[in-house]
């Protein structure tokens, strides 16, 4: 899928292409490929090496550290590295966290945080769905009470993403409940490691635990880590999730997977033909392209805009629908195109052990992944409630 590139931004994409022939570890591109799971390790490696090359915090200003790619820059990295199997770049601190606290947290948050993001020191995490607050965020109920120069804080974050890695976590909580519930919110930065937090993870279908629970039982906090103002942490969180959302469509993974379909599908007889003729297959896999086509100008324009200062709103709605439709529909066209190969996705098939089958396009993981894509019509705000936002930004209700 290229689009018309400037001589500069060909340039560029041959530089990123020689980066990733000569510096992705072969051993972490093929548990990519091949979709086995990912370590820690794995993935703070290759942190470590975009960071070695200055191209880790891709959207941050320079004078945070950052790349200052521009939007176009940033597409020819989404899609070359996931054709070379690269891993995506975890998101939470550099491209939630980070932008957040450049807009909006102190000299001295800035000083102390954006560049232990970058060297790895930190580890991030997001602390934003409670099991009675997920698309009704602002309902949450994690509280947190002034005592001197700390806050007190009790309550439950849930479908914590990679929070067993992680050393720190972005939390929003309830500091004053007397007042319109978007009133009360502040942003707070948690130690993980602070007596009374707990992490349980949630074991999910490929029996990977992704996702946890934190709790937090009268964990001290100090007051410096509240970032902005108290109570106006809605202000924060919302502009955390527009660029949440707009990271979401995620245009090279699903070029990526696009092609490991047509891969199989062309391998994979049906009536005698390669399933790729066939005309209702083919009429999928086509309308699924456009679809893609078209989100990946639209996710251009949005992040221009973005870059140029502004924050996405109604935009970045559309982008996480659109996006989480077209990656779910790949998942469906993979489960089809791999048949019987797709059955054996349990933790044999997921780790690897693929010579249980005679499997020489890897089509082992394709369920696992099938299954796990489901949540993303769920999380970064659910779809429903994206297509309300929609509606109502549409209808001139505003936000």
């Amino acid at each position: 899928m290229d689009l018309s590139y400037t001589p500069e931004e060909l340039a560029f994409q041959d530089e990123l292409r020689a980066f990733l022939r000569d510096e992705l570890p072969l051993e972490i591109a093929d548990k990519v490929r091949t979709g086995r799971g990912l370590d820690k390790a794995d993935m703070e490696r290759w942190h470590a090496i975009l960071n070695a090359r200055g191209w880790l915090a891709q959207n941050w200003p320079r004078a945070f550290g950052g790349a200052e790619w521009s939007a176009v820059q940033r597409h020819i990295y989404d899609v070359e590295a996931a054709a070379a199997s690269a891993p995506r770049i975890v998101p939470f601190g550099l491209s939630m966290l980070g932008p957040v606290l450049q807009t909006f947290g102190s000299k001295e948050q800035q000083d102390h945080w954006l560049p232990r993001i970058l060297d790895g020191s930190d580890w991030w995490c997001q602390g934003y769905s409670e099991p009675g607050a997920g698309s009704d965020l602002a309902s949450l109920k994690t509280r947190a009470v002034r005592d001197g120069d700390h806050y007190v804080v009790n309550g439950q974050k849930t479908w914590t993403t990679l929070g067993q890695h992680a050393n720190m976590i972005f939390c929003l909580v309830r500091t004053d409940p007397d007042v319109k519930q978007q009133e009360g919110i502040s942003f707070l930065l948690i130690d993980m490691n602070t007596p009374g937090v707990e992490v349980r993870p949630i074991i999910l279908m490929d029996g990977s635990p992704e996702v946890n629970e934190v709790w937090f039982t009268d964990v001290k906090v100090p007051v410096e880590n509240l970032v902005g103002e108290e109570n106006k942490g809605w202000t924060y969180a919302k502009y955390l999730l527009t660029h949440e959302r707009t990271g979401l469509g995620g245009v090279g993974a699903s070029q990526a997977a696009l092609a490991a379909v047509k891969r199989l599908a062309r391998a994979e007889n049906h009536n005698g033909k390669p399933l790729l003729q066939n005309p209702h297959f083919a009429a999928r896999v086509a309308q699924v392209e456009i679809d893609m086509r078209a989100m990946a100008t639209s996710n251009l324009r949005i992040v221009s805009q973005a870059a140029a200062g502004g924050a996405p709103g109604l935009e970045a709605s559309m982008l996480k629908v659109k996006g989480s439709m077209i990656r779910q529909e790949i998942n469906d066209l993979a489960r089809r195109a791999a048949g019987p190969y797709a059955m054996p996705f349990a933790s044999e098939a997921v780790e690897g052990a693929n010579d249980m089958i005679p499997d020489p396009l890897n089509a082992g993981p394709v369920a696992a992944q099938y299954f796990n894509n489901r949540k993303l019509s769920i999380f970064g705000g659910s779809n429903e409630i994206q297509r309300g936002i929609i509606a109502k930004v549409t209808m001139g209700g505003g936000v």
